[in-house]
């Protein structure tokens, strides 16, 4: 399969947003703090009862959203395509005021999204767009690059490890005060550049 991936400006993230960016969660990592955390974390891969839909557009309204919430001057944006199609597409920031994530560091950038459409996933494209974006992310000036996935989101665990990351943070309660999610964990995945 042909693919290639391009920068694009913003003029063009509602072709990106047209990418899904949900998946059905089957299982989870079930995260165990044994003796309260001072002799370490279990986390076991768990089916769930009923399976679901996680549609991570549906929380913030999706990309073509991203420039009235934060300036995206400093981001960049990559799109995959075969045949003209828009099969994949990933966002980094950096150097973004308001981007708590960035955590006031000028050598960090954050992997904002990746995502490959479902009829395309497992061929390849999410890497060719974790490669491209690691890549600006370096030749920006960024020594690491960081993702924030949950415990819901098991292939993305797996594709992040598999990529280099290693988890960096785990926060049980970072999504306490939204009742849709507040039983998910963040799960925090670095990379060195």
């Amino acid at each position: 399969m042909d693919i290639q991936i391009e920068g694009i400006g913003v003029q063009r993230l509602s072709e990106y947003a047209r990418i899904p960016a949900a998946f059905t969660v089957t299982s989870i990592y079930d995260v165990t703090f044994i003796d309260k955390g001072l002799n370490g974390i279990h986390m076991q891969e768990k089916p769930v009862t009923s399976p679901y839909i996680k549609d991570y557009d549906s929380y913030d309204g999706g990309p073509e959203r991203w420039p009235q919430r934060f300036d995206v001057s400093n981001w960049a944006f990559f799109l995959a395509c075969t045949q003209n199609r828009p099969v994949g597409g990933a966002a980094v920031a950096f150097h973004t005021p308001g981007v708590n994530m960035l955590v006031n560091r000028k050598d960090l950038a954050v992997l904002w999204d990746i995502r490959v459409h479902p009829d395309y996933r497992r061929d390849g494209i999410g890497t060719k767009l974790f490669r491209r974006a690691s890549e600006m992310a370096r030749s920006s000036g960024c020594r690491q690059l960081k993702i924030e996935t949950q415990n819901v989101n098991v292939p993305a665990c797996r594709f992040y490890a598999k990529q280099g990351c290693h988890l960096g943070e785990i926060n049980r309660y970072a999504y306490a005060g939204n009742a849709r999610v507040a039983h998910e964990i963040m799960l925090i995945w670095y990379v060195n550049l």
